[in-house]
């Protein structure tokens, strides 16, 4: 069976954490950030996990992390 590809758009925007859940980082960071709040923008920073059901999809797309 030949290798499996690894999807690298997603390989870019999700990790997976030690216990198998996946990560992701918030969007609304990128640009106007001057209209948004210093708690919003803090907020923001901070990862955020994806449900069970839609980390199972995200997984197919990542076979080797």
């Amino acid at each position: 069976m030949p290798k499996l590809k690894t999807c690298r758009g997603a390989a870019k925007r999700f990790k997976l954490t030690k216990n198998g859940s996946v990560k992701r980082s918030k969007a609304y960071t990128s640009h106007i950030l001057t209209s948004k709040s210093t708690k919003q923008k803090r907020n923001l920073r901070k990862p955020a996990l994806i449900s069970k059901s839609e980390a199972k999809s995200i997984r197919n797309l990542l076979p080797y992390a």
